[in-house]
């Protein structure tokens, strides 16, 4: 049986200090184990699902992984099996189950991250280089336009008629 009673902090800290034994130390190997495993767990997944899941702890041959909702726990049902067996494969081939549970304070997280990234990306947008249409591609443009249909004409005379203007300024109502 666990030795469960409470003890001094003083106490736990300074088996601590000694070389690789005491609770605390028991307790961090423990942590670094499942860090280890979370990573594993989110390589074999699909990237939409890694805000919103995590494991939560391995005990007695079960994999706990913990979701943010009822909807994403559908869609990591689904790609149970194969993670299943991909984890027996390559990292716990004692691996006899997994239990999936839902931990709603994996939502707010979960949100920040997509925030985050959705940031990201408007950033990497905005730094990206303009389009222009050079003065020499407009008067191909509009040689091209002479010999074409009305319709066409007209398309690419209006296509033309942006040289040196912003890929972002242009209009349909023109």
């Amino acid at each position: 049986m666990r030795d469960s009673r409470p003890q001094l902090l003083d106490v736990l800290f300074d088996d601590a200090s000694s070389a690789e034994k005491g609770p605390l130390h028991n307790v961090q190997q423990r942590a670094v184990a499942l860090l280890k495993l979370n990573r594993a767990v989110k390589g074999l997944l699909p990237a939409q699902l890694h805000p919103w899941c995590r494991v939560a702890n391995f005990r007695q041959g079960v994999l706990v992984l913990e979701t943010a909702n009822a909807s994403w726990m559908m869609r990591l049902r689904y790609e149970q099996p194969s993670l299943l067996s991909a984890l027996r494969a390559q990292i716990l081939p004692s691996l006899s189950s997994i239990d999936i549970r839902i931990n709603p304070a994996l939502m707010a997280k979960g949100n920040s991250q997509v925030q985050s990234a959705a940031k990201m990306t408007e950033n990497e947008q905005s730094s990206a280089p303009m389009r222009h249409l050079s003065q020499e591609s407009a008067d191909s443009l509009r040689g091209l336009a002479a010999r074409s249909p009305e319709k066409l004409r007209k398309i690419l005379e209006r296509l033309a008629s942006l040289a040196g203007e912003r890929a972002n300024a242009t209009s349909r109502d023109k």
